[in-house]
């Protein structure tokens, strides 16, 4: 009966990975890329540049989904060159929708 007890929008079997990309990742749709890749599965959270070069989102959603996406970071958009992905993963914070921050 363990399949029956869950229910749907249980936050226990939502995840959070908090993320950085390092490398050539900017100026080459690794947001877009991003932010569409997430969709794809369902997720929530936001992705942004920052100022150092490197790109940091949030991912929120199922354990898979999420480690699917983390796993995609590593090659990320076509044009990019991912040198590292740095992440940790957390209690989610409710995140709806997926967003690009400026």
């Amino acid at each position: 009966m363990s399949d029956d007890t869950r229910t749907t929008g249980d936050t226990t079997d939502r995840v959070r990975a908090h993320v950085f990309v390092s490398g050539r990742v900017q100026g080459v749709f690794y947001r877009a890329n991003t932010r569409d890749a997430a969709r794809e599965r369902g997720l929530d959270g936001w992705v942004r540049n920052l100022d150092d070069g490197r790109v940091e989102a949030v991912f929120e959603g199922s354990r898979e989904a999420v480690e699917e996406l983390v796993e995609w970071c590593h090659t990320g958009s076509p044009s990019a060159v991912v040198e590292d992905v740095a992440v940790e993963y957390d209690d989610p914070d409710g995140e709806r929708g997926f967003t690009i921050r400026r």
